[in-house]
């Protein structure tokens, strides 16, 4: 072979190694990242650059079905803002709504089979295990008030001072049921004498099992967890839900602000401080900058979940997740992927 084609062929060949090293030195090193198009040209010193993407200052909550069931109503839609506590979807379990109807006729059996009027001795202790078994009742009656209130606002048969008035005497409720349960366990405390007849005995167990059935129907009932904006809605009514699906049946995010997770190659790590300032750039808005600051710095590094990611892949990286907290996010849009840019704090 001749002189001219063994340099001809070594020259591909380190043409090739480089192309295949090029996304590599891309993509670890932070300073040496591609400006957005269309952005103004920087005349500051970055001391990294790293791409992220816009989440909610909650994070995404993910909500799946906590039992499975025919979903019987979906009670919002995409873009609804909602309050801790309310009710969203509801879901038809004919076995939970059969075991409550058994434990209200066992708790309405005991009652009936009671002595009245108690003996003197037993009159305090059933005092006040009747005043925190009435007020449990009278929680989950003002919870019921809520949704009510809730459903009729949606519709527009409501207003939102009643939802208030709902939701105001739904926290007394509680207040009001703590009282008396700290009661109920004040007296077991001082009086241990005092032990239950036989048939209050069997009422109090009735009782117990009454509120985990009236618990696992409000367990029907997904609620929000957090006040939000429902961002995904992935189940109608009709459908069938299951703990065992993984796709979420709701995913809400608190949007009042927003941040960005970004991913700060591993080598950079030394270079960024909390506090630092930040721009974040965004190839849906070119030529326009979003100001932040870091806001935390996660303690430990792990593989790069952006870009191309397998075996071999010269593009793998390992990185460290750095949240940057907004000032202004505008019209930056939650899972918008975008770039941020850390400045030297001497500057």
């Amino acid at each position: 072979m001749s002189n001219n084609k063994l340099i001809s062929l070594a020259a591909f060949g380190v043409l090739g190694l480089a192309a295949a090293f090029a996304p590599s030195l891309l993509l670890t090193r932070a300073r040496e990242f591609v400006p957005v198009p269309g952005a103004a040209p920087d005349t500051k010193t970055w001391q990294a650059v790293a791409p992220g993407r816009v989440e909610p200052w909650s994070e995404q909550v993910r909500i799946g079905a906590p039992v499975p069931g025919r979903v019987a109503e979906v009670l919002v839609t995409i873009n609804d803002t909602v309050f801790a506590g309310e009710a969203l979807i509801r879901i038809d379990n004919i076995e939970v709504r059969t075991n409550l109807a058994k434990v209200e006729a066992e708790v309405n059996l005991r009652m009936r089979g009671r002595a009245n009027p108690p003996p003197p001795k037993d009159a305090r202790r059933r005092h006040v295990e009747d005043a925190a078994a009435d007020q449990a009742q009278v929680v989950v009656e003002a919870r019921s008030a809520v949704d009510r209130a809730e459903a009729a606002r949606r519709a527009g048969t409501g207003s939102d001072d009643a939802l208030k008035a709902a939701i105001a005497a739904l926290s007394k409720a509680r207040e009001q049921l703590t009282q008396r349960q700290t009661e109920l366990a004040r007296f077991e405390a001082d009086t241990p004498s005092v032990v239950p007849t036989e048939l209050e005995a069997k009422l109090a167990m009735a009782r117990i099992d009454l509120r985990g059935a009236q618990a696992a129907l409000d367990n029907l009932t997904i609620r929000a967890p957090i006040s939000g904006t429902v961002l995904q809605l992935g189940v109608r009514a009709g459908e069938v839900a299951s703990p065992a699906v993984p796709q979420p049946l709701l995913v809400l995010g608190d949007l009042s602000r927003l941040r960005v997770r970004a991913e700060l190659d591993q080598r950079d790590v030394d270079l960024i401080k909390p506090g630092q300032p930040v721009l974040v750039r965004s190839a849906a808005f070119s030529g326009r900058d979003f100001t932040g600051k870091v806001s935390s710095i996660a303690p430990i590094i792990r593989p790069g979940s952006f870009g191309t990611r397998g075996q071999g892949s010269f593009s793998d990286i390992d990185v460290a997740e750095v949240l940057v907290e907004l000032a202004e996010p505008g019209p930056l849009i939650v899972g918008m992927k975008v770039d941020v840019y850390f400045r030297d704090n001497k500057l």
